[in-house]
């Protein structure tokens, strides 16, 4: 094959055959500075953006020391994030959260966290803010807040008080949504 011929046939190639997937970015992440699933070469099973995803997030774990990040919210930055690199439109991703048990705490806004914990920042808050951007609902169990005495005025704006988390799983299970525990 001629030099000609070999150029001619390789940008015939590079033309029709598809692009890999770019990598997102951290700033064109919706949630930046969070993880998002590694490219898998060859893996199956990736987010259809013709599919609409339903889940729920039961968080009941608290983080190992209260300056930490709920882990269970660094996993649904990274779901969401990893929807998004996949092209899930806002519109498919119904993703809602539930707090409850040892979760409860970090439901508190800034102030209240701050008197609790030594004037130290409620490390929750700005992922809490970022994710209800995003499209993410917040949801805490009301049967919890009462037991715990949370005053309702303190919780962050971002959450719903509900009855009780239980009704609120049963609910969104029956509507569709997938429940993930912590």
């Amino acid at each position: 094959m001629t030099p000609l011929r070999l150029l001619i046939a390789c940008a015939c190639l590079a033309v029709l055959l598809p692009l890999p997937r770019a990598h997102a970015q951290s700033q064109d992440l919706l949630i930046p500075g969070y993880p998002v699933a590694v490219d898998v070469p060859g893996a199956h099973n990736l987010p259809d953006p013709n599919t609409t995803y339903k889940v729920v997030f039961d968080l009941a774990d608290a983080a190992p020391k209260p300056t930490d990040v709920n882990p269970g919210l660094i996993g649904v930055a990274k779901y969401v994030n990893t929807l998004a690199k996949f092209g899930v439109p806002q519109d498919h991703r119904k993703i809602a959260v539930i707090f409850h048990q040892e979760a409860l705490p970090i439901v508190v806004n800034n102030d209240t966290w701050k008197a609790a914990h030594n004037g130290a920042d409620n490390p929750n808050i700005p992922l809490i803010q970022a994710l209800a951007r995003a499209g993410v609902a917040f949801h805490v169990c009301g049967q919890g807040v009462t037991r715990t005495k949370i005053d309702p005025k303190t919780i962050q704006p971002e959450i719903q008080l509900d009855l009780w988390a239980l009704t609120t799983l049963v609910d969104l299970e029956q509507q569709g949504y997938v429940r993930i525990p912590n």
